[in-house]
Formats: C-alpha cells, sequence, structure tokens
C-alpha cells in the first residue's frame, strides 16, 4: 500500500495552468530587495557581509518562477542558504545569511501546489537536508529543531491542502458537465426524435394514399408540417438556453396533464389511448416532466418499431407513495427487433432512476411490447 502510494505521488502531474507572473509578484521583488540591502548595510554582526548581501538579493528574483519552475527555483534558493550552512559548520560562527531569506519558506507550498509529484518530493528531500544543516550549524535544542521543521513543512502542506481542493472541484465541475451533456442528449433524444418519427410515419402514409386518396396525403402533409414546426421550435428553444449570454425560455416544463396531448385517433396508425388515474395533482415537477418524457419516449419507439400495431395505450396511475405509468402497444410479438440497447431506453431508465424509480421494458407473453415505470411521487433520486 505505501508502495502504492508512493508511486502514485511519484505519478502525479503538473498543477494545470499554473497564474502567469503578475504584477504582485514584481512588488513583493520590489519590496524584499531593499529589505534584504538594509539588512546586509546595517546588520553589525554579519559575517562575510559580500556574499551575504549577494545572496540576499539574487535569491530574491527566483521567486519569479517558483509557479512555472518550481523545483528549479526551490533547488536554486535552498541549495544557496544549504551552502551558507556548510559555510557555517566549517568554523564560521558568526551568522552568514540574511535574515531577509525567509521568504523562501514560499517553496515549500509552490512545490505541493503547482510541481508536479516527483518535483514536489525531490524538492523537499532537499529542503529537509537543507533544513538539517542549518539546525547541525546553529543547534539551539530538540524544540527549536522541531518548531523550525514545521515552519517549513507546514506551507507545504498547505500547498497540498488547497491544490486537492482544486483538483476536487474541477473533478465536480467535470461531472456537472457530463450530467448536463446526458440531460441534453436525452432531452433531444426525447423530443426531436419523437416529432422526427411522426414525420416519417406520416410521409409514408401520404406515399401510400397519394393515388387512391389525394385528400388523405393532403391530411399527412399537414400532420408533418404541424410536426416540423413543433421540431423547429423545440430546437430553438435548446439552442436559446444553450447560446451564452441569452436568458433562457422561462415556459413551464411539461407535465403529466401534458401526457393527454400525445393522444390520436382518426386516421393516424397506430391509435394512442391516454388514461390518466389515481391522485396526479401533487407530483413533484421533475416526477410530472419524467413521466411526459417517458411515454413520449415510448410512443415513439412504439410507431417507429411495432410492426402491425393499431393500438398504443398509456396509462398514467397515480397511488399511494408512487405513480405507474405503463405503455403497452399491439405489435407483431416479433417486434423483438427493438433493440433493449438502444439510445432511447438508456435515457429512459437513466431518467427514471436519477428521480430514484425504475423502468421495465419488454415483449409480452402473446402479443406486443410493454413499458412499465414506477416512480416516487416527490421524485427522490437515490
Amino acid at each position: 500500500m505505501v508502495r502504492d502510494a508512493v508511486r502514485s505521488l511519484w505519478a502525479e502531474p503538473r498543477a494545470p495552468h499554473p497564474p502567469p507572473r503578475v504584477w504582485r509578484d514584481w512588488l513583493l521583488v520590489a519590496v524584499l530587495v531593499p529589505a534584504a540591502i538594509l539588512e546586509g548595510i546595517l546588520r553589525d554582526d554579519l559575517a562575510w557581509r559580500g556574499v551575504a548581501l549577494a545572496l540576499g538579493v539574487s535569491l530574491v528574483f527566483t521567486l519569479l518562477w517558483r509557479r512555472t519552475h518550481p523545483l528549479v527555483a526551490a533547488a536554486v534558493a535552498f541549495g544557496a542558504l544549504g551552502a551558507v550552512s556548510v559555510a557555517t559548520l566549517l568554523g564560521r560562527g558568526e551568522p552568514v545569511g540574511l535574515d531577509t531569506t525567509a521568504y523562501v519558506i514560499v517553496f515549500p507550498y509552490s512545490l505541493c501546489r503547482w510541481g508536479a509529484g516527483r518535483e514536489a518530493t525531490i524538492g523537499l528531500a532537499i529542503i529537509l537536508i537543507v533544513a538539517a544543516l542549518g539546525i547541525a550549524g546553529d543547534f539551539t535544542g530538540v524544540s527549536d529543531a522541531a518548531v523550525g521543521i514545521a515552519f517549513l513543512l507546514f506551507p507545504a502542506a498547505l500547498g497540498a491542502s488547497i491544490r486537492f481542493r482544486a483538483a476536487s472541484r474541477l473533478r465536480e465541475l467535470d461531472q456537472v458537465r457530463f450530467r448536463e451533456r446526458e440531460e441534453l442528449a436525452r432531452e433531444l433524444h426525447d423530443t426531436v426524435a419523437h416529432h422526427v418519427s411522426a414525420i416519417a410515419i406520416q410521409a409514408q402514409a401520404g406515399r401510400t394514399v397519394a393515388t387512391a386518396d389525394p385528400g388523405g396525403a393532403v391530411r399527412a402533409l399537414e400532420v408533418i408540417e404541424e410536426e416540423a414546426s413543433r421540431t423547429l421550435a423545440e430546437m430553438r428553444t435548446m439552442v436559446g438556453v444553450l447560446r451564452e449570454g441569452e436568458q433562457p425560455d422561462l415556459a413551464p416544463q411539461r407535465d403529466v396533464a401534458d401526457i393527454t396531448r400525445l393522444a390520436r385517433s382518426g386516421g393516424q396508425r397506430p391509435h394512442v389511448n391516454v388514461d390518466l388515474s389515481g391522485e396526479l395533482h401533487d407530483l413533484g415537477p421533475a416526477v410530472g416532466a419524467a413521466l411526459y418524457r417517458l411515454a413520449q419516449e415510448s410512443i415513439t419507439n412504439a410507431a417507429r418499431h411495432a410492426r402491425h400495431a393499431t393500438c398504443i395505450d398509456v396509462r398514467v396511475a397515480g397511488e399511494e407513495d408512487c405513480v405507474r405509468l405503463t405503455v403497452r402497444d399491439d405489435g407483431e410479438a416479433g417486434a423483438a427487433a427493438r433493440s433493449p440497447a438502444g439510445y432511447g431506453l438508456a435515457g429512459m431508465t437513466e431518467r427514471a432512476t436519477l428521480l430514484g424509480g425504475t423502468l421495465e421494458a419488454g415483449p409480452d407473453l402473446d402479443r406486443g411490447w410493454t413499458v412499465t415505470a414506477v416512480l416516487p411521487r416527490a421524485g427522490t433520486g437515490t
């Protein structure tokens, strides 16, 4: 387990889109450079004043690369400080470095916030080695040494925490986008496919009766025109919602009552009979919209795939704790050609599952195909 964790850390890529160098970085440099110069000039107990002053000023500029090249910046800064610690160990008891160089505590943060896993591992190892050299050169007690190590590692932990939160946020956004794409796919399939299927059926009927019954062909064309107009209107609504900067259409969603509009009789085949029963007035809005879409898609599938079907019965029954939708056609039993793996049935199942319900679909024993959906009245998802 430890080995897997180390491998995972080592293979971790860099955080995406590190912020570019901005005016605040230059302001930080503009403040720290004069501070380092003043400390180098005014401190009386500073050994190797020229070296300390040169390092104190030059290392400030490594801050400009702490996000885009965190390992290089940390290695240069702490490498220089390590050399100072070695010089102290060699017998120069007096301080060699400047107190101003305390700004290097931002490098552990940058390594864990922006660096790749291997960069963070190597960089933190360098930092801990330099810290050990510094403690050895100026040891004042175990407690002080522990505080110094914690002082360096706290920014690293902070950077890792912020990175984890940012990554979690990105994953959440990706999941939201994925769910939105799924919802859009379902809406496109349920609405457009329904109308296009009706257009195709009426076109076939019109071509069949065109010679024997010109009036029937004209009626078929009228239905085609009506369905095409509805399709265009719903497509414009979807495109308007998707366009950036445009306000979505606030028209009410389809509901259970709208299922009655799916009924059709007369010259249109197959006939669609709709029956609503039970208590259907206090359903959740999402449940009402889902019932309409499920009924619409089931009718579309039956009209498209049920061979020689003459009638489609749609029943919606409001029960005490759920609402039941049943759509049954009288097509040939051989209508097993209706692929259960199609996008329509998959989308219907997803829609029901998201609301905490179930959906079953399959051929009847003697003839026809039945779709049964059971949804909780409030639409509580699991």
